[in-house]
């Protein structure tokens, strides 16, 4: 959205000093809007999504297993073991997005399971296989055959890191759009500090490097087992260092410099 915003802005090649005086006031303000969604979807990840993640988890593994007996609901708060016989299955290696597996001999939770890969369970899997799933809040959230055991896309997952990081994104973001939108809404400045807000090559690197240290920096906490709330720290470290490199090599160009 935040690209978008600043090609079609104008803000291309040419540095903001050539845009004309109401292009530029409308680049601000647009620049300004971006930046206050962006808050909104920062608030929104680390004061709803994360707790919610968090907790959910939490809940999932605390779960006592269900007692013996034919279930009155499908809605439990205790984990229930389930056979199910397996009608369909999607397992295609070339299919993207479409990993999943039918089941059907339950109560309640007859239908179709999915799974955010092929392995290692469902290229084993034909139909009329029985396997056995855990049931929990109503949903499936694993199967398994034999030694063969795999996770839905429903069942929680410890790890917070990844909202966390995409909360910092979307802080990082507000911050970018925020200041880029001000110096070109004000004019604060004159050429030379607006020439350092030109999309090419200021904004497209620096939002590049939010996306890219972000993701990078989600996934790596993820796998070590580092604690989700030093993720933001770090990305912010890691992305203010590479806004001094970005804007490191050479004074910037302005209108009267050609080109």
């Amino acid at each position: 959205m935040a690209n978008r915003t600043l090609a079609t802005a104008g803000v291309l090649v040419d540095g903001p000093s050539e845009l004309r005086p109401w292009r530029r006031v409308l680049t601000g303000l647009a620049l300004i809007a971006v930046s206050c969604v962006a808050v909104l979807g920062c608030r929104s990840a680390f004061v709803t999504w994360l707790p919610r993640e968090i907790g959910r988890y939490q809940d999932y593994e605390a779960a006592r297993p269900c007692p013996a007996g034919a279930p009155a609901h499908a809605y439990e708060d205790c984990v229930r073991t389930v056979r199910f016989t397996v009608t369909d299955v999607h397992a295609g290696a070339g299919t993207k997005g479409d990993h999943s597996a039918t089941v059907t001999g339950s109560p309640f939770w007859n239908g179709t399971v999915d799974f955010g890969d092929w392995d290692p369970l469902l290229t084993a899997l034909h139909k009329g296989d029985r396997v056995t799933g855990t049931v929990w809040h109503g949903s499936v959230m694993t199967l398994a055959k034999g030694d063969a055991r795999q996770s839905s896309i429903d069942e929680p997952r410890d790890e917070p890191q990844m909202v966390a990081v995409a909360g910092t994104f979307a802080a990082l973001l507000a911050v970018l759009t925020f200041v880029f939108g001000v110096i070109l809404l004000t004019g604060v400045g004159g050429p030379r500090l607006q020439a350092r807000v030109r999309w090419r090559p200021y904004g497209m690197r620096l939002l590049i490097t939010l996306f890219t240290v972000c993701f990078a920096v989600g996934l790596i906490c993820v796998w070590t087992g580092v604690p989700w709330w030093l993720t933001p720290g770090l990305s912010a470290l890691i992305v203010a260092v590479a806004a001094v490199v970005i804007y490191h090599p050479g004074p910037p160009r302005t209108a009267d410099t050609g080109r």
